[in-house]
């Protein structure tokens, strides 16, 4: 599965309204190309362009009983997958 999650933000809101670009949490070892694809399968759209990034995890400490535990959280790509004029994605479900 390439496609994890949609990421419903602020900006991306914003993206979306003036832009018709949608952000979506992918999996790490995906490329450009699988992401278009598997958002033109997944939705029936046409895929103009896809940006990606790779956000690092975070490093988490911790205080317990037995001494400080180090960790680290997973890290996440991120893909900002523009649409063609005219094609949308009803993220919301509102459209009956």
């Amino acid at each position: 599965m390439i496609i994890k999650r949609f990421i419903v933000t602020e900006k991306s809101n914003k993206q979306t309204e003036k832009r018709n670009i949608y952000t979506f949490e992918v999996d790490v070892h995906a490329n450009k190309i699988e992401i278009a694809k598997a958002v033109e399968n997944m939705f029936n759209v046409q895929v103009k362009e896809v940006r990606t990034l790779i956000r690092m995890g975070k490093k988490k400490v911790r205080m317990t009983k037995k001494g400080i535990s180090v960790g680290r959280t997973n890290r996440i790509k991120i893909a900002r997958v523009q649409l063609q004029e005219g094609n949308s994605i009803d993220i919301y479900g509102t459209n009956v």
